[in-house]
């Protein structure tokens, strides 16, 4: 059917009707505008070739089905207005009656149809073939409610209200195949105990218990309200749930005086997490009953409950009053009626009339008003224009409402911008304050723009100081960042409001002026939470106190605690640590300087820590990486001056300086020598510290060996010098420095370390042999312990040493091996004195054969250079019997170096530019010499030249080829 989409939705207004204007509260200015509609009905133009004559009309899903008098259906979806099913009854209109009602589940995919002689219809969404509902023959259909579970392939269980007043329970289950039913199940479940229509039914789940349904039930009369549970089955059974249901629940009831046009309305689910309970509404003879549908408790009592909070807006209230109320729908937060052809939107929280139209005259032509709940669209119908009720803003006006009821929350929950907000909480505020309730007024003040100094002397003058308080902390938190200089002010009064807080609940203690242990016990706690109230402020705020104004407001109040508590919120340790210091509370500097990271703070107390609590000191600089030692030392030394007494073991200072080095790697000469230094100065008699440390540095030493070596002189660290001295080499001095404290052993030792030096160690040893007789008063018996420990020595070295009237005897077994010794050594200088003559003449005879020596040259013998006769040229014959002509161990030589090259180049221009002569001669041997020096093929100039290739580039390479 040809329909052109843009005349559907024409938004040609119907009439310009009117707005009601809702109540305002005094002195709220709106931010919208008052004229501006909530509510508003267009037009839909519909243009279709055949008359709209339509009897009954549904919308669910963005689908609406319009039954038109002739008993044919219209189906429209709005997202494709051009398409429009048209669909026909299975039998004519003369045959089953003319259609009276449709009902459409909110998804829109199954529609129930009932006409005029009882027959019921049943079509779904996917089809266009529309089937007769056989077991529900004779029923004349009032209401359906729909399975909560919005199921699309099949219906599954629900519920239908009867004209008779029973109620059904039906599974329908569309299916092909053409002698199978629909309907898998039809069955009554109830029954009203007078003959009146079920005008209204409704079934939804209730919250966490799947088996659990709510049953709304409306007749003209009464209105009914069910809760219990179902029973269960499996998909594939085919049983009424509801059997036992109304059987075992007896239901909580509200009667009224009947009506001709009674029906029930839900409202949409709510979206509204804070409030999800739907509203219902019931139009009776007396008006329109309305409230929440509770969803707990879940017991019978759920019901006097619905009842109980339920309103009734009568017909009265109306302009058309006294007129029947024919068609009810829920909005969100208004009740769409329709009376006497006029439309009114009702807001349920006040029951003003906020809106107003005239839709017709004639109550028969308007089939009424029809809700998509799924969509939240509202549509009404008469017999043959369709009108779409559009909303605007619909909650615009509800924070207005629920102010002027004093519903603050509910207000503030509708407000939708900040400047509505901020009038609920003037007048929230407003509210609590004339009741007196300053603490709760506080709150809701510090969040709004009342203005401050009003606030202010409001608190003051009724003497709620907690109340000034809060109300301080709450605004605080509200002003924004950038203004500093409001939020330092506020700040800054909030530190004064909680000195005074805690000083006077601190003097009401000391006055004990509290006769029973329950008011101390208040006060106390009072204390505590304001105590820690000012803790929590000080940490969130403490970026918007003046340092220097907030220490002298404490300060003015005596409040130690609060002040060290303040100081250390922003970290002024520097201050901390000088207010304990002052008053020389170690234990609490201590535990400040444990907290902390910054160095400075480290350097400056450092020294007044260490002369009182050296060890704890330490213990924490040990546990700080990212000091530097060297500004410590002036600390360390102030120390060590007075605890000169104390053992190296115990001495902190040498623990941190070990610790410097030994840990953290220091190598500043500064801390190496500063530590030798406390090692050395030690009052302990003991070396062993000191040379534990010069040997474990003795590899790479950071320390000045120069002021090392006096430093262990001047404290006559003996030992420690001697150390030094070896380190540096100077052996000399190190062995008389331990004579010179008669320490031969250590003498003896370092003298021993210079056996590469025999010269040195035998000086070394008469050194120490001089020493060692001089000490012993010339005595034999030590000279002759120094000559077995030496073995350089002997007994001539040390007579010298010993005084003119030591007897020779004492000597005499020493002199005599002494005399063989060299008697020995005699013989074997004439044995090598003979040998030596021997080799000479030997060699004098070979220098003589040596002049007769020859080399027999064969016939054809080739030079072993260039293989040309031997003897066509001058040449050299060598032992080795290799023979070459002159040019040509010349030429081979040169290649053997630069330098060689030249240096006979040299000579063989030399030789060609001398005359005859004895000049000549001296050239010619001085060129043989270095020429024939030896033979190019056996001697090291053959082993030199092995990295040589064999092909050269003047070769010719073709010679080579295999």
């Amino acid at each position: 059917m040809a329909f052109n989409p843009e005349d559907f939705r024409a938004s040609t207004a119907y009439t310009s009707g009117f707005v009601a204007q809702t109540s305002t509260t005094a002195g709220i200015d709106d931010l919208e505008d008052p004229n501006l509609p909530i509510f508003r009905v267009e037009h839909v133009q519909l243009q279709f070739p055949i008359a709209s004559d339509f009897v009954a009309a549904q919308v669910a899903n963005n689908v609406i089905v319009l039954a038109l008098a002739s008993g044919r259906l219209l189906r429209i979806d709005l997202y494709n207005p051009a398409d429009i099913d048209d669909i026909d009854l299975p039998r004519k209109a003369s045959e089953v009656g003319s259609i009276r009602k449709l009902f459409l589940d909110p998804t829109a995919s199954h529609l129930l149809i009932s006409t005029t002689q009882g027959e019921n219809f049943y079509l779904h969404q996917s089809s266009h073939k529309v089937k007769q509902l056989a077991k529900l023959k004779g029923i004349y259909i009032e209401s359906v409610a729909w399975n909560p579970a919005l199921p699309s392939a099949s219906t599954r269980e629900i519920l239908i209200g009867s004209q008779s007043g029973a109620v059904y329970e039906i599974f329908i289950e569309p299916t092909e195949e053409t002698y199978k039913r629909d309907e898998r199940y039809m069955k009554q479940v109830y029954r009203m105990s007078e003959a009146q229509p079920i005008s209204g039914l409704f079934v939804e789940l209730v919250p966490g218990l799947p088996d659990m349904r709510r049953v709304v039930m409306t007749t003209p009369t009464k209105m009914l309200h069910f809760v219990g549970r179902v029973a269960r089955h499996g998909s594939s059974d085919a049983t009424s749930i509801f059997s036992r249901y109304f059987e075992a629940e007896l239901p909580t009831f509200q009667e009224n005086v009947g009506s001709t046009y009674s029906m029930l309305s839900i409202s949409p689910e709510s979206e509204d997490d804070v409030d999800p309970e739907r509203i219902y509404a019931w139009s009776h003879g007396a008006g329109l009953s309305y409230g929440k549908l509770f969803s707990a408790p879940v017991t019978a009592e759920l019901g006097d409950l619905v009842f109980k909070e339920s309103k009734i807006l009568p017909i009265t209230a109306l302009p058309q009053g006294g007129k029947e109320i024919t068609s009810v729908a829920l909005t969100y937060y208004h009740i769409l009626v329709m009376c006497k052809g006029v439309l009114y939107a009702v807001n349920r929280f006040d029951e003003s009339i906020v809106f107003q139209d005239f839709i017709g005259t004639d109550d028969s032509k308007i089939l009424g008003i029809r809700a998509d709940p799924k969509c939240n669209t509202f549509w009404v119908f008469t017999n043959d224009t369709i009108f779409e009720i559009v909303l605007k803003d619909e909650q615009r006006d509800v924070w207005k409402i629920m102010l002027k009821q004093n519903l603050f929350d509910l207000a503030m929950r509708f407000a939708s911008n900040p400047r509505q907000k901020d009038q609920v909480s003037i007048a929230s505020g407003d509210y609590l304050a004339a009741q007196k309730k300053y603490l709760e007024a506080a709150g809701v003040w510090g969040k709004s723009t009342k203005p401050f100094e009003e606030v202010c002397l409001i608190f003051l003058e009724n003497g709620e100081h907690t109340a000034l308080r809060k109300y301080l902390l709450t605004k605080l938190n509200s002003l924004p960042k950038t203004f500093v200089m409001q939020r330092i002010i506020v700040a800054t009064w909030l530190v004064e409001v909680f000195m005074t807080a805690l000083n006077t609940l601190d003097d009401r203690l000391s006055a004990k002026t509290e006769t029973s242990g329950d008011q101390v016990q208040n006060t106390t706690s009072q204390l505590d939470t304001v105590r820690d109230e000012y803790y929590d402020f000080v940490n969130r705020y403490k970026n918007e106190l003046d340092k220097k104004t907030t220490y002298e407001v404490i300060s003015s109040h005596g409040r130690e605690t609060e002040l060290l508590y303040f100081a250390s919120a922003i970290k002024d340790w520097n201050y901390v640590l000088n207010y304990w210091v002052q008053r020389e509370n170690w234990r609490e500097a201590l535990t400040v300087l444990k907290k902390q990271t910054e160095p400075e703070i480290f350097y400056k107390y450092a020294s007044v820590l260490m002369a009182n609590a050296a060890v704890e000191t330490v213990d924490i600089l040990t546990r700080q990486a990212n000091l530097d030692p060297i500004k410590l030392i002036p600390a360390l030394l102030n120390y060590n001056e007075k605890a000169d007494s104390v053992p190296i073991s115990d001495n902190q200072a040498i623990k941190y300086l070990s610790h410097a080095i030994d840990r953290l790697g220091s190598t500043e000469p500064a801390i190496h020598n500063t530590l030798l230094s406390l090692l050395a100065a030690s009052k302990s008699k003991s070396e062993v510290q000191l040379l534990a440390f010069l040997r474990q540095h003795e590899a790479n030493p950071h320390y000045s060996a120069d002021f090392a070596l006096r430093i262990c002189i001047k404290h006559e660290r003996v030992q420690g010098a001697v150390h030094i001295y070896t380190h540096m080499e100077k052996y000399q001095e190190a062995v008389n420095l331990a004579l010179r404290h008669g320490d031969t052993e250590l003498a003896s030792i370092i003298a021993n370390r210079t056996e590469d030096d025999p010269a040195l160690m035998k000086q070394l040893w008469l050194s120490i042999a001089k020493t060692v007789i001089k000490q012993s008063g010339g005595a034999i018996k030590p000279a002759l312990e120094v000559l077995n420990e030496c073995k350089l020595l002997k007994i001539e070295d040390l007579i010298p040493f010993f005084p003119d009237f030591v007897i020779i005897d004492d000597f005499k077994e020493q002199i005599c091996a002494a005399l063989e010794e060299y008697s020995y050594k005699i013989d074997r200088l004439k044995k090598e004195m003979d040998d030596s003559a021997k080799t000479a003449d030997h060699i004098r005879h070979e220098i003589e054969l040596l002049d007769r020596r020859y080399a027999i040259i064969e016939p054809g013998e080739r030079c072993y250079v260039c293989q040309d006769p031997l003897l066509a040229k001058q040449f050299f014959v060598f032992p080795c019997q290799h023979a070459f002509h002159t040019d040509c161990l010349a030429g081979t030589v040169k290649t053997g170096g630069a330098g060689i090259k030249t240096k006979i180049e040299g000579l063989e221009k030399a030789i060609e530019a001398a005359g005859p002569g004895v000049r000549r001669e001296k050239y010619v041997e001085e060129f043989d010499s270095l020429v024939a020096a030896a033979c190019v093929l056996c001697s090291d100039f053959a082993i030199r030249l092995i990295s040589e290739p064999f092909v050269t580039a003047g070769d010719n390479i073709g010679e080579w080829a295999v």
